[in-house]
């Protein structure tokens, strides 16, 4: 078996692996400026692991010629690849930004073949089949089967429950593991003591007159954060794209933890649709909104942050990972960052707190137990290289494919 590192590899964003030159694993997007895009290839056909810009942004680019290749997913993860689709034709449409057009998007339908966990497909000649990765709602761990080799994608992965979605906790059988490092030098703190460090914050910030700005990703976090907040008694204000998924997921009980919280959090949020200054005038309110992008490169949170930027008596509370080179990443540690075209310092505080919904070092060490005598491929992280080194170091066969390697298994 063949693989080749498209993206991915020694990085978070544009995840892509190519198998034998005829099976895709992802091809998504790196939330940079410019958009960063996975090396060219041309597949028989195409499997997402889930739902994420990162992992799913480039998709649309796979469908522009005469031979447009199947795309299976879960249904989750075909409905958000195309909102996210027609999301970065809005801000990036007819421009070099943006390798696809509109018919491309009109065409994931027609490419979509939409799968359950657990139900083996054929793909490219390959047997392919689905587990729960615990990341997202629709999330995959993605199992290869040539009849030889047995190649276990893990796509993002989480080993803890959350609020959202449960825990990952099929180990199929696998040769190969290409596996995912984001947090692979972290160790995050118990989920309960997140949430109360998070309540505490958000009510201590409107007690003192100060408004919260919760910059989030649109699908999966936003919802985790809304069922945060109606389980600790905060009634937010929800804005962006994720209340569109919001509404998605209601539609798709079956894969979430708790359809009824889930439920619950929508009825306690309060939607904003950002008529006639809405935004500005809620911005004043000593309040919390939840809001989209999640790393300040886009969507309502280009109005908020600005707002609540020059008094420290508000709080911009970062709710996930912020990939080196973003505005968020950038605002987060110096203070100040490019935001909406202009150059933003920021006296409002800013905290970060970690609803991560990726296993930690911990939580990476325990599921690669299952495979110590696989080969393990390390990808998506800033540290890959350093973290094969410690696999190895454990006793595993490891190592971090560079960017546009193709490895042998």
């Amino acid at each position: 078996m063949k693989l080749d590192f498209l993206g991915g590899a020694g990085e978070v964003g544009r995840s892509a692996v190519l198998v034998d030159d005829a099976l895709l694993l992802d091809y998504g997007a790196k939330p940079t400026e410019p958009p960063g895009w996975p090396l060219d290839c041309d597949p028989e056909a195409v499997v997402v692991s889930h739902g994420h810009l990162d992992h799913a942004g480039g998709v649309p680019a796979l469908l522009s010629g005469t031979d447009r290749p199947p795309v299976h997913w879960t249904p989750p993860t075909h409905e958000f690849a195309a909102l996210l689709a027609r999301d970065t034709l809005k801000l990036h449409g007819n421009t070099p930004r943006c390798p696809f057009a509109e018919p491309d998007v009109h065409r994931l339908g027609e490419a979509s073949v939409e799968h359950g966990y657990g139900e083996p497909f054929e793909a490219a000649g390959y047997e392919v089949t689905l587990y729960d990765a615990g990341h997202i709602p629709g999330s995959a761990h993605v199992l290869v089967d040539d009849g030889d080799t047995r190649l276990l994608y893990t796509g993002d992965f989480h080993t803890d429950d959350q609020r959202l979605v449960p825990a990952s906790t099929a180990r199929p059988e696998a040769d190969v593991v290409i596996c995912e490092s984001t947090y692979s030098d972290v160790s995050h703190d118990p989920r309960a003591r997140v949430e109360e460090r998070f309540a505490e914050a958000v009510r201590e910030t409107v007690v003192r007159g100060g408004t919260v700005v919760v910059p989030a990703f649109a699908i999966g976090r936003t919802q985790e954060v809304l069922m945060v907040c109606d389980a600790h008694g905060l009634d937010p204000y929800v804005d962006g794209m994720g209340v569109e998924v919001l509404d998605t997921l209601v539609r798709h009980p079956d894969y979430v933890r708790d359809h009824d919280a889930l439920r619950g959090a929508r009825k306690n949020a309060r939607t904003v649709t950002g008529r006639d200054g809405q935004r500005k005038r809620i911005a004043a309110e000593n309040t919390v909104v939840v809001t989209t992008s999640g790393m300040l490169n886009g969507g309502p949170a280009m109005t908020y942050v600005p707002e609540v930027a020059g008094s420290p008596a508000n709080l911009v509370a970062f709710s996930g990972y912020q990939v080196a080179g973003t505005p968020g990443r950038e605002l987060l540690e110096t203070g100040s960052a490019d935001i909406d075209g202009r150059r933003l310092r920021v006296a409002a505080r800013r905290d970060s707190f970690d609803f991560s919904a990726h296993a930690d070092r911990e939580g990476l060490f325990s599921f690669l137990s299952s495979y110590g005598d696989a080969t393990v491929l390390v990808n998506h992280g800033d540290r890959c290289g350093a973290f094969a080194d410690e696999l190895r170091a454990d006793g595993y066969d490891a190592s971090a494919p560079d960017l546009g390697a193709t490895v042998e298994v």
